[in-house]
């Protein structure tokens, strides 16, 4: 399963061309641009599997610092401050990592 089963390969460039610079990482911008935000939530599920790389069920710092190489295998990863942005964003329990429900929140509010 590749993300580009899910989302369009000229959107995922345009999403990965808009935070180029470091510290311009936006989730929801991203999503939106990405085209995540539009889509089911049987297919936003399927992109959280292919995020969750050790497949524990959640999104934790590691992988969210590797997140736009998800998406594209040369892109940036994230900068500290980016990371910690997203998963304060993102983790609406506190408990230090992302979950199917708490991303599918924070993509549905993009």
């Amino acid at each position: 399963m590749a993300i580009t089963d899910f989302l369009a390969a000229s959107d995922i460039n345009s999403a990965i061309n808009a935070c180029k610079a470091k510290d311009s990482f936006s989730p929801k911008m991203f999503f939106k641009t990405v085209g995540l935000s539009k889509k089911t939530p049987t297919e936003i599920e399927s992109v959280f599997k292919i995020l969750d790389q050790d497949k524990s069920g959640y999104i934790e710092q590691d992988e969210l610092q590797l997140f736009l190489q998800n998406f594209s295998k040369g892109a940036r990863p994230l900068t500290a401050a980016e990371t910690r942005a997203f998963l304060l964003e993102g983790d609406s329990d506190g408990d230090g990592k992302i979950g199917w429900e708490e991303f599918s929140a924070l993509v549905k509010s993009s």
